[in-house]
């Protein structure tokens, strides 16, 4: 097994700059620019049962091996790592679809068990939700995160190959009936398809307490069929979102959360002003037109182990196969520390204009990243 060095494990630079994290840097998950990571996104598998367009392609994707990806001891250790090493404050388990892992209720319950105030909550796509959201929050889950980016079955359908709407509404309510709340749903808009779709998905979820967060198209489809041309930007949503609606800021701080908050009122008829009480609060995640990267607070985690400090990023660091090949805890700390601290300080899309060349992706789509 590969030792080390004093101060951390040898990892590649990145743009000419050393990748030698100093021996008496500070301790966690710190970076040159001084973020620190406490936020961890660790991916269960990169399998799905849907087909999202801007996500997967129609026929899927080569999946990884079964042995090839984290077991459950391995999780629940990697978490410890970061817990109780490293400074992580809050678990999101991603996928792929976490939900079709046969496993998942026993992992959430050993992480529970584990860490009995750590908050664990889980993007799903809500396909057998239905079926599993009390024996979640049993086991020890805090909240969930849904995606939903239609109401209608057939829009719907389009944009997950799959018709499986029904599926996913009951699995909201079951969410929040089981009291993983506040249940959070994620809308990505697509122009032409959804997008007019999205003051009707605001009041839906309003109506019903949910909090709905919109997110900007990310450059991450399996596809490589992303332009910022066709994307529909947070400055759009606004628009879109202010024929009925009049949205002013929350008050409350953003504290690294990548969704920035609003208050939603009603618009007055005939007015841009609004009237009667704050309805509720709405997300917009804008990555790639108003990125947030100066506060990221995130550490990701794919499902075969590899380390990646930004979504975007290009470059990865193993920390699975370090694992197996007996390293220490704290040799498991060092390693995932050398590696974010050479986390990019921006990934750079705001950038890239209408009519230049587009971003280049990452290798990995969405689904084989984690969330």
């Amino acid at each position: 097994m590969p030792q080390p060095r004093q101060g951390g494990s040898p990892v590649p630079g990145v743009q000419g700059i050393p990748a030698a994290r100093p021996a008496d840097a500070p301790a966690g998950l710190l970076d040159r620019y001084g973020r620190r990571a406490t936020d961890m996104r660790l991916s269960l598998t990169d399998k799905c049962n849907l087909r999202c367009t801007y996500c997967m392609p129609a026929e899927g994707l080569e999946w990884l091996a079964k042995q090839a990806v984290m077991s459950a001891e391995e999780i629940v250790r990697i978490v410890r790592v970061g817990v109780d090493l490293l400074g992580v404050r809050e678990l999101r388990l991603t996928g792929g679809e976490p939900l079709v892992r046969a496993d998942l209720i026993d992992i959430i319950a050993a992480l529970r068990q584990a860490h009995p105030d750590l908050p664990i909550s889980m993007t799903t796509n809500g396909v057998g939700l239905d079926k599993k959201a009390a024996a979640l929050k049993a086991a020890g889950l805090t909240r969930i995160n849904v995606s939903l980016d239609s109401l209608h079955k057939e829009t719907f359908a389009k944009l997950t190959r799959r018709p499986f709407l029904d599926r996913v509404l009951a699995g909201v309510d079951a969410a929040w009936a089981a009291g993983l709340g506040p249940v959070k749903l994620n809308a990505v808009l697509m122009r032409g398809i959804n997008d007019a779709e999205s003051p009707s998905l605001l009041a839906w979820a309003l109506d019903r307490g949910y909090e709905l967060r919109f997110i900007e198209q990310m450059p991450l489809d399996a596809d490589h069929g992303w332009t910022r041309r066709n994307m529909i930007t947070a400055a759009e949503i606004r628009e879109l979102l202010s024929a009925d609606y009049v949205l002013s800021r929350d008050p409350r701080a953003r504290d690294g959360a990548p969704a920035e908050r609003f208050e939603v009122r009603r618009r007055a008829a005939g007015s841009a002003e609004p009237e009667g009480p704050v309805l509720g609060t709405v997300g917009i995640i804008a990555s790639v037109t108003e990125p947030f990267c100066s506060d990221c607070r995130r550490t990701r985690i794919t499902a075969e182990g590899k380390i990646m400090s930004c979504l975007f990023s290009r470059e990865e660091f193993d920390l699975l196969g370090f694992l197996r090949a007996g390293a220490s805890d704290q040799e498991l700390a060092e390693r995932w520390q050398d590696a974010m601290w050479v986390k990019p300080k921006a990934h750079g899309m705001d950038h890239v204009g209408l009519d230049a060349p587009d971003f280049v992706q990452p290798d990995r789509s969405m689904s084989a990243i984690g969330g």
